[in-house]
């Protein structure tokens, strides 16, 4: 593509940049896209909680063709602080229009989409529904949208009814996951509308064992206390709403019964006292418990101190369409994985050379994955990292991102 035929492309986020999201799984693709001559013009809507990593986003995008419209996002009183952010969000899209055409709006997720379905029917821009899972869904079974509330009833009702012109009026849809794609064409789709399965993929130059510093491990063994025949298992990322700690916390429990020894990781930006106070009411010793807070940067040190991941997932209908960023990560850093089915494509990716994928949560099961645990521990970090190479690959993601954009201009 040529410099005479730059395609400028409004990304749409509800999400933020200077979230960790944003930096994982939204910059690297824009970047690279970039780099393959597209322009976009990024819209997203920053919490102030997270303002000091406004200048790391600014040096991302320094050298490369994207142009940022931070908003400031809403976060009160609920549902109307929403509203007000879509308007926001439509009158800025309509600004930069108006300043510097674009040719594609690519809405990330329902919220987005609300806005760029409208900038398709009024001026005729096309529209990527880059769906991210079944939103109103999750809304519902993460207990956000409780239905006996009539208010989120209806609020329910009408994302139900839009959801069906986002999927049937888009002029292509991304779907996390090969399941998630199978449930939106037989269980949405009216009309003929592309459809590409994009993951959460991984950057595997940062998310690579190989790179780990021996003398850096050392000093955060120091920084966290942990001894050298301590065996760590670790969790990644976020604790709220989908992620099951007390399952995870009851896993570890009964791991103690084996590895006495064991300490457990969490390596996240929640509120400690969380895993502290359920810890504790499980009867586990808060010195078996680590927990820290890190910059994306330095995740891969710490995973690196992992003997084996764990993350549960409540396996729920809107998880059908779940990609979770920490398997693919974890993956590439050559971790193996105790898990749950009925998320995503997870069974498919976890096979017998990466992890173990629990089916139920109870204590006979927690049981089988533990003696499953020597086994695990022998696996070759280089199949694991190379499964996640083939599985979440960004670069592939990004060569499918610009075939579907190639196709709408």
């Amino acid at each position: 593509m040529d410099k005479g035929s730059v395609k400028h492309i409004l990304y749409l986020s509800y999400d933020g940049m200077t979230d960790p999201l944003g930096q994982s799984q939204v910059l690297p693709y824009l970047v690279g896209l970039s780099n393959k001559g597209f322009k976009f013009s990024l819209l997203s809507f920053e919490k102030k909680v997270n303002s000091d990593n406004e200048k790391i986003i600014n040096e991302i995008i320094n050298t490369v063709d994207i142009s940022w419209f931070p908003q400031s996002y809403s976060k009160r009183p609920p549902v109307l602080s929403t509203i007000w952010d879509i308007i926001k969000m439509y009158n800025a899209s309509k600004r930069i229009l108006k300043k510097n055409p674009y040719v594609i709006v690519h809405c990330r997720s329902y919220v987005a989409a609300l806005v760029g379905l409208k900038l398709k029917k009024k001026f005729g821009i096309k529209f990527v529904f880059d769906m991210r899972g079944f939103w109103v869904d999750e809304r519902v079974e993460g207990g956000i949208w409780k239905l006996s509330n009539p208010f989120y009833k209806l609020i329910y009702r009408f994302f139900k009814e839009k959801e069906s012109y986002f999927f049937n009026d888009s002029d292509y849809i991304i779907s996390l996951t090969q399941a998630g794609k199978e449930e939106i064409i037989s269980n949405y789709l009216s009309k003929n509308v592309p459809i590409e399965v994009i993951p959460c993929c991984v950057n595997s130059d940062l998310f690579d064992y190989k790179t780990v510093n021996h003398n850096r491990q050392i000093g955060l063994q120091s920084t966290l206390k942990l001894d050298t025949d301590n065996f760590i298992i670790s969790y990644l990322g976020s604790i709220g709403t989908w992620y099951m700690l007390d399952e995870m916390l009851e896993f570890f429990k009964e791991l103690l019964n084996k590895k006495p020894n064991a300490i457990f990781l969490f390596i996240t930006a929640d509120n400690p006292l969380i895993i502290e106070r359920k810890a504790s009411e499980l009867g586990i010793n808060k010195n078996q418990i680590r927990i820290t807070k890190v910059t994306r940067k330095e995740v891969p040190d710490y995973l690196a101190l992992s003997d084996v991941a764990l993350f549960f997932i409540k396996p729920v209908y809107s998880k059908i369409a779940s990609s979770p960023t920490k398997l693919a990560e974890i993956m590439a850093m050559g971790i193996p994985i105790i898990c749950n089915d009925n998320v995503g494509d997870i069974k498919s990716i976890v096979n017998d050379e990466v992890g173990y994928v629990i089916n139920q949560f109870t204590k006979s099961e927690y049981q089988n994955a533990i003696r499953k645990i020597p086994r695990l521990m022998q696996k070759d970090k280089l199949k694991i990292r190379n499964q996640s190479i083939r599985q979440f690959n960004l670069d592939r993601g990004i060569d499918k991102y610009a075939n579907a954009y190639n196709k709408l201009v």
